[in-house]
């Protein structure tokens, strides 16, 4: 039966470009994802194959040298060129065209995951899983959801070896001791990898895909995530210093939310980032250092522990402390030490609702005393609508501290929600913390924070009317409004598209 297709577009990798369709076959449960993957004739292959062994032997590649990302640009285009004369000489029959497609696919098989690499490269997918050898891979997709493809590892010992490929990467190993592995690869995509027999039906892989251009604040707006009104606050807090926990479930944009946030740190402030996996991405002009932990070596040594980076970071002078996500006890102590010891802190937490953050703050496994939480000024809290495959900020709130004799409690009260009927983010209640301490600290009355608001929601407004949604585009205004205010509204004013 022949199959319908939904969806037809092309993907290129590594300068090889293929087709990809989404189809639909009536006796199919699930829509496929068909890659149109050039197949060459055996001799062809057998080349491909010499060349590969050739190539890599000449290298004589350092295995710390593999842990730098720059150095694997700079061997790839050592690789390609290599390739490509190889290629003249052997088949100069073969159009240009066609050598520079296997010089790609060399790459792929010698730097990278093979076929995956396409899959990779495919800004519309979000999740790559591998479940086993001799199944199809499966996809993510933002329009379709899950998708099967017609893609397979053809044995165990190749999803092995793509699992060892991203660890050595990064310096870590998968083994049958180390079955497990979390990491990241050089695109900044998120991996996960687990070997026979913990996975039962064979070796997995699962890549979380992030968006290649950094989300920005303009496109939250644009798209519904948030508010003009909410940001505008959030901006207001981050300006003067105060404390932000994001909140939400696996997959509902925590970290791209804190990453939109990132450019309302003024240009002159020393930004710590603390992470299992590098998500984080700031500005280039921001005075940024990024921190990850690293898991123990085989024999139990070397590791580097979130709560290690946090005690460190303390003796290095930051101004702003962002934490990847607390799981455990002792680095929500050591985060709320460092709140109460005036840093700013910004970190994500996996909580549904800002009731449910405060009530797994306080709770086992975490349990910190409630006392601690006053400290937090804002709650952010992400949610995923998958039926829909939309991301936005279903709550604001401020946490209310509450002293009845020895007890001592805190409450969420939610500034904005999102409503589900209108899909837009909406005031909900009024603030009856958060003014009065931002004007304990800054000595501005409440008529002049509003006002500041009032200020900065009209500069979100301007860059989504002027599309101006680059990161770097998106950090330049708002750094220009810290040097000039004056000019900057000014500008605004005129509506002039200026980026210096």
């Amino acid at each position: 039966m022949p199959a319908k297709i939904m969806k037809e577009y092309t993907v290129e990798s590594d300068g090889v470009k293929v087709k990809v369709q989404i189809t639909k076959i009536d006796a199919e449960f699930v829509l496929s994802y068909v890659l149109d993957i050039p197949e060459y004739e055996k001799g062809t292959a057998a080349l491909l194959a010499t060349m590969k062994k050739n190539i890599i032997s000449d290298a004589n590649i350092r295995t710390e040298k593999m842990l730098d990302p720059e150095f694997i640009k700079t061997l790839k285009n050592t690789f390609r060129i290599r390739a490509l004369a190889i290629l003249s000489k052997e088949v100069p029959q073969l159009p240009q065209s066609t050598r520079e497609s296997l010089a790609g696919i060399l790459l792929h098989e010698m730097l990278g995951l093979g076929k995956i690499e396409f899959l990779i490269s495919d800004d519309d997918l979000e999740e790559i899983v591998i479940n086993q050898a001799k199944h199809p891979v499966w996809v993510y997709h933002k329009e379709f959801g899950w998708l099967k493809t017609n893609i397979e590892i053809p044995n165990e010992a190749e999803v092995h070896n793509y699992a060892s490929i991203i660890a050595r990467r990064i310096g870590k190993q998968i083994t049958i001791l180390n079955p497990l592995l979390d990491a990241h690869l050089i695109t900044g995509d998120r991996a996960n990898a687990t070997l026979s027999p913990i996975s039962s039906k064979g070796n997995t892989i699962t890549l979380r895909r992030f968006k290649r251009s950094p989300w920005t604040v303009t496109d939250f707006i644009k798209n519904d995530t948030v508010s003009a009104e909410s940001i505008a606050l959030i901006w207001l807090a981050m300006q003067f210093e105060m404390n932000i926990i994001v909140s939400g479930g696996t997959g509902s944009g925590k970290t791209s939310f804190l990453n939109v946030c990132m450019p309302f740190i003024q240009p002159n402030q020393r930004i710590l980032s603390i992470e299992d996996t590098r998500e984080i991405q700031l500005s280039d002009f921001q005075h940024w250092v990024p921190l990850t932990t690293r898991e123990p070596n085989p024999e139990g040594k070397g590791e580097v522990s979130m709560l290690d980076l946090l005690v460190n970071y303390l003796r290095m002078r930051p101004d702003r402390i962002i934490v990847g996500e607390i799981l455990r006890q002792r680095e929500a102590e050591v985060m709320f030490e460092a709140m109460h010891t005036g840093h700013s802190v910004y970190t994500t937490f996996h909580a549904n609702t800002a009731e449910e953050t405060i009530r797994r703050m306080i709770n086992p496994p975490i349990e910190v005393p409630s006392a601690l939480l006053e400290s937090v000024n804002l709650n952010v809290v992400m949610f995923r609508n998958r039926r829909l495959g939309v991301r936005k900020m279903l709550e604001l709130a401020e946490y209310i501290p509450e002293k009845g004799g020895e007890k001592y409690t805190i409450t969420a009260n939610v500034l904005y929600r999102w409503n589900a009927t209108t899909n837009h983010v909406e005031k909900h209640s009024e603030s009856i913390r958060f003014f009065d301490e931002l004007s304990l600290h800054t000595g501005l009355s409440k008529d002049d924070l509003e006002s500041d608001l009032h200020e900065k929601e009209k500069i979100l407004n301007w860059m989504v009317k002027n599309d101006i949604h680059d990161i770097s585009d998106v950090g330049k205004v708002i750094a220009n409004y810290y040097l000039d205010r004056e000019a900057t509204l000014k500008m605004i004013e005129k509506n002039k598209k200026v980026i210096e």
